[in-house]
């Protein structure tokens, strides 16, 4: 007895029947209940000869292919349906779940669902390791579950910024990333989260995750709504005045130590989290950042890009690119949904069956409706 699937094959997502998956030793079969639809599938789809040439300079070499069947979706949840040998006694069939989507297969670990040798939650079942697999906590709806991988992927860029409280964050681009990004800063309790996005539809999903301002960029800049404007000759003037009025005191290097170590003797920096992943952005930012910014770059831009390294370096900008997550923060990320300290409900803009996928593929290619669409392998729906 088959599965039904959606494959991916030259670009083009249609429902096959597949034979039904078996788990090997340490593995789980799950019928999927939701699956998320993430960007990274969207480029996928159609640029994934350009994406796996940079995964095989990586080490990688299985990463899905134009020429090759593959069942996408790694942001899915489930039930047990099947258990092979060494897994879990807690993992009883009919457990709710959600999974890491790595699987051992064909002699090594694949990525679920952005590779043939694992397929992914596009699908009635899908196969994951019982070792990265996590139980549904507190009754949380399977939908909002599904959330954990996107939601973690925005824990582990929050958290890879060192970002405190009293800072000021600045979200470049409000697509599922930046919305993630979002939540997870407003669960954080970061006081001043400015977002920018050209799409009025995003900006009002970005008030809806939490964003205290937002900004067109195309109007106004984010990052003057973030900090006082100060450009390099200002700075210097402030600072020789600074030490003019220092310079007078007795023992004036010890009140700057002390004005240093607490993060005075320099002008307020924000946090600015890169979200967009397109060329141009990048230079876009340092080009625009205020002076001594922090720049996380948690847009994944697959093409080849420019910047301007000696602008960074009189900027003195930190950048610091993140990817994925952890485990630790995948089950973090579970259980702050399950408790309700985060909430990424607001992602949610739309569900289909699996006959809906290609609607649905089509469809978040306008910003201006839709973020994140999930697929319920047992829904009819054929139109987000």
């Amino acid at each position: 007895m088959g599965v039904k699937a959606v494959s991916c094959v030259h670009g083009t997502l249609s429902v096959v029947e597949m034979p039904a998956p078996q788990p090997a030793d340490g593995q789980l079969v799950l019928d999927v209940a939701s699956c998320g639809i993430c960007g990274s599938d969207l480029h996928a789809k159609d640029h994934a000869d350009e994406v796996s040439s940079n995964t095989q300079e990586m080490g990688y070499r299985d990463f899905m292919r134009s020429d090759t069947p593959v069942v996408m979706g790694h942001e899915f949840s489930g039930e047990v349906a099947a258990c092979g040998r060494k897994t879990p006694k807690a993992f009883k069939v009919g457990t709710r779940v959600v999974s890491f989507p790595l699987i051992r297969a064909n002699g090594g670990v694949h990525l679920t669902g952005l590779s043939p040798l694992a397929p992914g939650g596009y699908a009635e079942q899908v196969v994951v390791q019982a070792a990265m697999t996590f139980a549904v906590p507190n009754g949380l709806s399977l939908d909002i579950a599904s959330l954990t991988e996107p939601m973690a992927v925005a824990l582990h860029a929050v958290r890879r910024s060192d970002i405190k409280k009293s800072d000021t964050a600045v979200v470049i681009g409000c697509g599922p990333v930046g919305l993630g990004i979002i939540c997870q800063l407003r669960t954080l309790g970061v006081q001043t989260i400015v977002a920018s996005d050209f799409s009025a539809g995003r900006r009002a999903l970005a008030a809806r995750c939490g964003a205290h301002v937002v900004v067109d960029p195309e109007v106004d800049s984010p990052y003057d709504k973030a900090a006082k404007p100060i450009d390099a000759p200002a700075l210097y003037e402030r600072g020789m005045s600074a030490m003019e009025t220092l310079r007078k005191l007795p023992g004036w290097q010890h009140v700057y130590r002390v004005a240093d170590a607490l993060g005075a003797a320099g002008p307020k920096r924000p946090v600015i989290f890169e979200c967009v992943g397109v060329p141009g952005v990048l230079d876009g930012i340092i080009a625009a950042a205020p002076l001594n910014s922090r720049v996380v770059v948690a847009g994944v831009c697959m093409a080849a890009d420019q910047l301007r390294p000696a602008m960074a370096n009189a900027k003195e900008l930190d950048l610091r690119f993140v990817f994925a997550y952890t485990p630790l923060e995948f089950r973090d990320t579970l259980h702050m949904l399950a408790d309700g300290k985060l909430d990424a409900s607001a992602l949610v803009t739309g569900k289909v069956g699996l006959d809906g996928v290609a609607a649905a593929f089509e469809a978040l290619g306008d910003p201006e409706v839709h973020a994140k669409i999930l697929v319920d392998p047992r829904s009819t729906v054929t139109v987000p």
